[in-house]
């Protein structure tokens, strides 16, 4: 009798636990980084409470520095070993993928606070779209135009609200997902395909009318919270630049891209170059020199980057 108490408590402990996984691993399954993490050291990657989604590689040393637009993001573990290959002398590389205006106001000041961290690093190149490089321009040396880009919307995976046109996002039933200007650039562009579609009164819809009723999310890191918000049914929709939809097709995550006609949407320039405050100038003429490669370019349109013009 007594075995069979232990048997039963044993099959009982072992089913809960097979239930409590499931549910720990729904909570946060479409979580950040979606990037492969970096090998060695002791894993504390903590879903939900500490995963550093926008900070790459080695802080401490590093021999190149990159600030890059944070919906870039998803080249980063094909970018960096493929120049690792060609430039073996650099091993400790440190990226940021924040929003390029956080990242410029970070050149500007000189340190960036996230959570109880400081970091004090300046950068050897700086990437992001064409408005934010030319606002920094005279920061900058040997500018180029490495990449481009497209809207596209991002839903639920079978598209439930049906959502067919940016005209749709301006719909009372449909929770919208959408970059804030003020802090990223694309909200901009955004606003400009609003017009586009449906005049001033669609992106007053969405951009007052709608975020005064809380169905327009006004994002403040959208290459992260708006896939977030789609895959855990937080919002309907988002615009979002084609790669990032893409990307988390990529990956297997149930979403969907709606792309948006070429008479309504928007192309993006990606720019960039070597700072002229650079502590490691000659890496980041490398580095730019690397994204022109055809190894660079390959890289960027396996991710659904379009070439420069």
């Amino acid at each position: 009798m007594q075995r069979n108490h232990f048997f039963i408590i044993a099959l009982l402990m072992s089913a809960l636990t097979t239930q409590a996984q499931p549910m720990a691993d729904k909570s946060y399954r479409y979580d950040p980084p979606w990037n492969q993490p970096p090998k060695g050291g002791v894993s504390f990657t903590v879903p939900g409470v500490d995963n550093v989604p926008d900070l790459y590689g080695d802080i401490v040393n590093p021999q190149l520095i990159v600030f890059m637009g944070g919906n870039q993001f998803m080249v980063l573990d094909e970018l960096l070993t493929a120049f690792r290959k060609q430039y073996p002398a650099y091993t400790r590389i440190f990226v940021e993928t924040l929003p390029p205006g956080i990242l410029a106001k970070q050149m500007n000041s000189g340190s960036i606070v996230i959570g109880n961290l400081r970091i004090d690093h300046q950068p050897d190149v700086y990437l992001g779209g064409k408005k934010r490089v030319e606002e920094n321009r005279d920061k900058l040396n040997g500018i180029v135009t490495y990449a481009r880009n497209k809207l596209a919307i991002m839903v639920r995976k079978g598209n439930p609200k049906q959502v067919k046109t940016l005209n749709d996002l301006g719909r009372a039933d449909l929770r919208v997902s959408m970059p804030n200007p003020a802090w990223e650039g694309i909200g901009g562009r955004i606003e400009e395909a609003y017009v586009k579609a449906g005049g001033d009164a669609l992106k007053s819809a969405i951009m007052q009318q709608k975020v005064s009723d809380k169905t327009t999310f006004l994002t403040q890191i959208h290459h992260r919270q708006t896939p977030m918000r789609v895959l855990y049914d937080q919002s309907d929709a988002g615009p979002v630049w084609y790669t990032e939809a893409f990307y988390q097709q990529m990956l297997n995550n149930p979403v969907d891209l709606v792309p948006i006609p070429d008479n309504q949407n928007v192309v993006a320039e990606y720019m960039g170059g070597v700072v002229k405050t650079a502590p490691h100038a000659r890496a980041g003429t490398d580095f730019i020199n690397f994204l022109m490669s055809p190894t660079g370019q390959a890289i960027y349109k396996k991710y659904g980057f379009m070439p420069p013009a």
